[in-house]
């Protein structure tokens, strides 16, 4: 699980990094830049998810072994 989850982050921080080429920051709201917005709220919203599981998964090993 926790290799599943650092690949899935690895792949929206490409990902995030590829969209951040694509946004044209004198007009962002316009054309493919409004879909490399979304994208890039999406990659971070992926990576934000993967670190809440990692740190649930740690505190539940670690309940586990209190027991």
């Amino acid at each position: 699980m926790k290799l599943a989850t650092i690949i899935i982050s690895i792949i929206a921080l490409g990902l995030l990094v590829f969209n951040l080429t694509k946004v044209n920051f004198n007009n962002p709201f316009e054309g493919d830049s409004t879909i490399a917005l979304i994208t890039i709220l999406a990659s971070l919203c992926v990576i934000l998810m993967m670190s809440i599981l990692r740190i649930s998964k740690r505190i539940e090993q670690k309940v586990k072994e209190r027991r």
